[in-house]
C-alpha cells in the first residue's frame, strides 16, 4: 500500500492545490531558479505529488483552486511554504508579493490585514525561523 492510499481524495486534492499555489509563486517572475526547483521537488515529495501531476501543475498552475484549510495552523503552514518559495530565489518583487497577497486572501486571511501578515511572515522567513516559531510568532502578533 502506498502512502497516498492512506489518505482521502480530498486530502490529496488539498495537497495538489497547495502545491499549485506554490508553483504560481515560483513562476511569477517567468523563470524558476535552481533553489525554487529544489524546493518544489522536496515539497512535491512531501505532499505525495506524482511526477505526472507535477508536470501538469508546472504547465498550468492556475488550473487548480486555492482551497483554504479550515484550521488556522494549517493556513499558517501554507503561508510559511509560500513565503519560503518567495524567499528561495532572493527576489521578492512586486509580482511575487501580489501573488502572495492573493494567495493569503485565498487562504482565508482578512484582506484588511493580509499585507501586514505577509510582511511579518517574510520578516520571519528572512530570520530563518522554523515552522513552529513562525506559527507562534504570527499567532502572537494577532493577540
Amino acid at each position: 500500500m502506498s502512502i497516498s492510499d492512506l489518505y482521502s481524495s480530498g486530502f490529496r486534492d488539498r495537497n495538489r492545490d497547495h502545491f499549485a499555489a506554490i508553483v504560481r509563486v515560483a513562476l511569477s517572475d517567468g523563470e524558476m531558479s535552481p533553489e525554487e526547483k529544489a524546493f518544489l521537488d522536496r515539497l512535491a515529495n512531501n505532499l505525495d505529488i506524482s511526477p505526472e501531476l507535477y508536470e501538469s501543475i508546472l504547465e498550468n498552475p492556475s488550473a487548480f483552486p486555492v482551497n483554504p484549510p479550515s484550521l488556522y495552523n494549517a493556513r499558517l503552514e501554507r503561508l510559511y511554504d509560500i513565503g519560503r518559495m518567495i524567499f528561495s530565489d532572493h527576489i521578492e518583487d512586486e509580482d511575487e508579493m501580489r501573488i502572495m497577497r492573493r494567495l493569503g486572501i485565498g487562504l482565508g486571511f482578512n484582506p484588511a490585514n493580509v499585507d501586514f501578515i505577509n510582511k511579518k511572515a517574510m520578516d520571519l522567513i528572512h530570520e530563518g525561523v522554523d515552522l513552529d516559531t513562525f506559527i507562534e510568532e504570527i499567532k502572537h502578533m494577532n493577540r
